[in-house]
């Protein structure tokens, strides 16, 4: 198979390209786009958010986001959940929420999709934890694992059901098993 050379472009062409669905990210000069989430990603990715913002949206400390652009550090890209703490959340002149984040989130969180490189989504959250990032989670429902990233630490494996999920301190009231997260795609 003959590869045909592309045309790298910047950053800032690449955010005046149209959005796409499923989202494109910007990673180092190429544009990538996401696959488009199936059935277990959804499912997962929803109620993350929901259960994420019922602990710490009341108490205003943070927000879950699903497919949030977030831009910083010559990238792009679109975690499937990016949790910010509430401070650090953009807001425009009337003080709604901003439509643009130009900044890492707190706490990343990428549900592995069938088709999709292990290698690129990790590469993904570790630019985020070198960027002030403090968790990142890749879940693999496939494998019923979720590998954990600390930053500055050893990576995190989780399998079995009784394994409690690791949560930055922001949130530290959210209390979930890996049980419990796979018990989601159960109908």
């Amino acid at each position: 198979m003959i590869k045909t050379p592309t045309r790298r472009i910047s950053l800032e062409e690449f955010l005046q390209l149209p959005e796409t669905k499923p989202a494109s990210e910007y990673v180092d000069g190429e544009i990538i786009q996401k696959p488009m989430p199936q059935g277990k990603h959804s499912r997962l990715q929803g109620k993350l958010v929901t259960t994420i913002n019922g602990v710490a949206e009341p108490r205003k400390i943070a927000l879950a986001f699903p497919e949030l652009r977030c831009t910083f550090g010559g990238r792009s890209t679109v975690p499937d959940v990016a949790v910010f703490a509430w401070e650090r959340i953009p807001v425009d002149e009337k003080g709604n929420i901003g439509n643009t984040f130009n900044t890492h989130p707190d706490w990343t969180i990428e549900i592995l999709s069938p088709e999709q490189s292990t290698t690129k989504v990790t590469k993904n959250i570790l630019h985020c934890l070198n960027h002030g990032t403090r968790l990142g989670w890749l879940i693999d429902p496939e494998e019923c694992c979720v590998l954990v990233y600390p930053p500055h630490q050893q990576l995190i494996y989780l399998e079995n059901e009784q394994d409690i999920l690791p949560v930055p301190d922001l949130v530290s009231d959210l209390h979930l098993t890996l049980g419990q997260l796979f018990a989601w795609l159960k109908l």
